[in-house]
């Protein structure tokens, strides 16, 4: 069984996926109102949930350790899957 990971480390991985891998490098946030910046920021933490869940959900069901899935083939996966995009305005910010 492998030894727990340091929070730091934790924090650094997260941060590597969600700026490298699932927004891009180099793209900054769209939203220009601070309202439309924290909805962007949250989505984003909602999706790598998403997909962190459901690779340790794929773990679990093949008895393999949750850190051998790697978060970008999983995210290529996922994009290459996507049966549609979902084009919803920000609501209530009108």
């Amino acid at each position: 069984m492998p030894h727990p990971r340091h929070p730091a480390e934790l924090s650094s991985r997260v941060n590597n996926q969600l700026k490298t891998h699932l927004r891009g490098p180099g793209r900054v946030l769209r939203s220009r109102l601070p309202d439309l910046v924290y909805q962007e920021i949250w989505s984003y933490l909602i999706v790598h949930h998403a997909i962190s869940d459901l690779t340790a959900q794929a773990s679990a069901a093949a008895d393999l350790d949750p850190d051998s899935i790697s978060f970008a083939k999983a995210l290529r996966l996922i994009r290459r899957t996507a049966t549609g995009t979902a084009d919803i305005p920000p609501s209530g910010l009108d």
